[in-house]
């Protein structure tokens, strides 16, 4: 089998759902890249933490992207996002560190349940209603750390924690996604880094892998989401949005149930 192929297409999957529902691609290349590797056949204690890591990793770079389309808008928050920055990237790397302790049939579950409650919510349309103003710095900085912890342990940009906490803080929708999106570079970075290190000399890692992160997924992956992202950001002023959020939350389901029974 051509398992480079299958990277490619991943990439092309994810980078029309982020571009098409503004949703990080990591909810889908986790449970794939732990399929695919499961047929490579590389060593079952470390496969989910591969996938972890390597999610996290094409995240660096397909969040730039984002980043720019935000900023070319005058949507992100940069006072707000420099605050956030310190806490995300401790939280990202503890969350690293905190999935390196677990056995990784305990991470597989603790993904598997992350991705059917964002499914729920997805169906459920749920949306916090504006209750307060954004905390002082000590309690944004505990907040966004929690954020950058629970992003890193799952392998996601982190726009599905950040977003509803902007949000339920009066930051506008549109503010809160573009703020969100640039908190993902920091995440994806600290978490990144912290799964490259604590993987490295990790015994039983394939060969092109840094600590916890896949070469090959990586580049195979970064190179078709790049390239049709943009395709699913034009097909979102064509499709109709809530229809399209419903069946990717049944995609979810999907992919989540296969990761707690699989």
């Amino acid at each position: 089998m051509d398992y480079y192929l299958l990277y490619l297409l991943l990439g092309m999957i994810a980078g029309i759902a982020a571009g098409l529902l503004g949703i990080g691609g990591g909810l889908i290349i986790v449970p794939v890249l732990v399929f695919i590797f499961e047929e490579q056949q590389f060593a079952p204690g470390l496969i989910v933490h591969l996938a972890v890591g390597t999610s996290l990793a094409t995240i660096v770079l397909t969040s730039l992207s984002s980043v720019r389309a935000h900023h070319r808008h005058g949507a992100v928050l940069w006072p707000v996002f420099r605050r956030m920055v310190p806490g995300i990237v401790a939280g990202a790397l503890l969350g690293s560190v905190i999935a390196d302790w677990m056995p990784t049939g305990i991470l597989k579950w603790v993904f598997g349940i992350f991705e059917l409650t964002v499914a729920t919510q997805m169906i459920l349309a749920y949306k916090p209603n504006p209750h307060r103003v954004l905390p002082g710095l000590p309690g944004l900085t505990l907040a966004s750390g929690l954020i950058g912890a629970i992003s890193a342990i799952v392998g996601i940009g982190g726009g599905t924690l950040s977003v509803p906490f902007l949000v339920w803080c009066n930051v506008a929708m549109r503010k809160a996604v573009a703020t969100a999106a640039a908190c993902g570079l920091p995440i994806a970075v600290g978490g990144a880094a912290g799964f490259v290190i604590n993987g490295w000399g990790e015994a039983g890692l394939p060969a092109y892998s840094s600590g916890y992160v896949y070469w090959p997924a990586f580049v195979g992956i970064v190179v078709t989401s790049v390239l049709f992202a943009p395709l699913g950001a034009r097909l979102a002023h064509r499709l109709p949005q809530a229809h399209l959020k419903r069946i990717f939350a049944l995609l979810l389901y999907a992919l989540g149930i296969r990761m707690l029974l699989g």
